[in-house]
């Protein structure tokens, strides 16, 4: 249920009005835009009669919200969320940002690489020190040695650090190591006891949707890290699994505008767990710049071919230095304002 709240009335009739309700065991979420107010009511709100709110006087309308997802919901919070990384960095509301590296953090060259895509227009540093895998016999990243690399990376080119975390045990350590941005990846998008884990931070989110995770689900699992008081999330659009074998996972682009009339929350794109192939990334990313993505994760390797993880789906620095200048290009073409109004 949401609340809007009359323009003329005070914050002190506003605090009385949201600590009266949260007194009755609701939870409320107030959001300040520009024009309006909103409370929103999260609980069981079938114990509330609208009318009885309505009557209060600084109130204008009562709604009630059919939706699962509260925290996540544009209803709650019309505003697009800005989501701050660190070192000035910001995605969403007009903020368009490019994580870029490769997939796992295999030694001291990946400074070099960090350097390349940073010099390309990556403003945010992607690179795995715990990598899940299919195999247990495959490669399974550099683990704590692995943050120390990506810290150093991150503190010398000051760019925000990104990268995976898969237990919740391991959470604080992400925090002793000052990780910007913990990603969640498909396989945990419904590990319930890792989005509480990180939920329980203020250590921004990069959630990815699950392997055959709905939209719905998606949100859903943006809640649980939301409602256990962390805003920050930024969710990822990386592919669903399909019937069709000829890409590892079915790039799903209307996901991206459907996620931004529900939500308030950013979204970007993975092209490459999405494609699965490096001659497919690079339209795939254009795709989901155009869609309106907020931003990118594409991983980068100066050698593919020698990669301990994810090799094929890797763009070189060449490739992703070209990628880049075009991404501007579409980025230009969707922002544009035409005839005097903003896209």
């Amino acid at each position: 249920m949401i609340v809007i709240v009359k323009d003329n009335a005070s914050q002190d009739q506003l605090g009385h009005f949201v600590k009266w309700i949260e007194n009755r065991g609701f939870k409320t979420n107030v959001s300040k835009g520009e024009h309006e107010t909103i409370v929103g009511i999260i609980g069981d709100t079938t114990q509330i009669d609208p009318f009885l709110l309505e009557s209060v006087d600084i109130v204008d309308e009562v709604r009630r919200v059919s939706e699962p997802f509260k925290k996540a919901n544009r209803k709650f919070h019309p505003q697009d969320t800005v989501v701050d990384c660190g070192h000035g960095v910001s995605i969403g509301g007009g903020n368009f940002q490019v994580i870029a590296g490769p997939c796992s953090i295999e030694g001291p060259g990946f400074m070099d690489i960090a350097r390349t895509v940073k010099k390309a227009g990556a403003t945010m540093l992607r690179g795995g020190a715990f990598k899940p895998r299919t195999s247990p016999y495959s490669f399974q990243g550099m683990g704590a040695k692995g943050l120390d690399i990506l810290m150093e990376a991150s503190a010398e080119l000051n760019m925000p650090a990104v990268t995976e975390v898969m237990d919740p045990r391991d959470v604080q350590l992400f925090l002793d190591k000052g990780v910007n941005v913990m990603q969640i990846g498909a396989r945990n998008a419904q590990n319930f006891s890792l989005l509480k884990e990180v939920g329980k931070t203020k250590v921004p989110v990069l959630l990815k949707r699950g392997l055959s995770g709905t939209v719905d689900e998606l949100l859903m699992a943006a809640e649980y890290i939301m409602s256990e008081g962390n805003p920050n999330v930024i969710l990822c659009e990386r592919g669903i699994r399909t019937f069709e074998t000829r890409t590892r996972n079915t790039f799903d682009v209307n996901a991206i505008p459907v996620v931004h009339h529900l939500s308030h929350l950013p979204i970007i794109g993975d092209p490459s767990h999405a494609t699965g192939y490096t001659r497919y990334v690079r339209p795939a990313a254009y795709a989901a710049t155009a869609a309106g993505a907020d931003g990118l994760e594409i991983e980068v390797h100066d050698c593919p071919s020698k990669a301990l993880s994810d090799g094929a789906q890797a763009l070189t620095p060449a490739q992703f230095t070209d990628a880049m200048k075009r991404i501007r290009l579409i980025r230009e073409a969707v922002t544009a304002d035409l005839d005097g109004q903003e896209a």
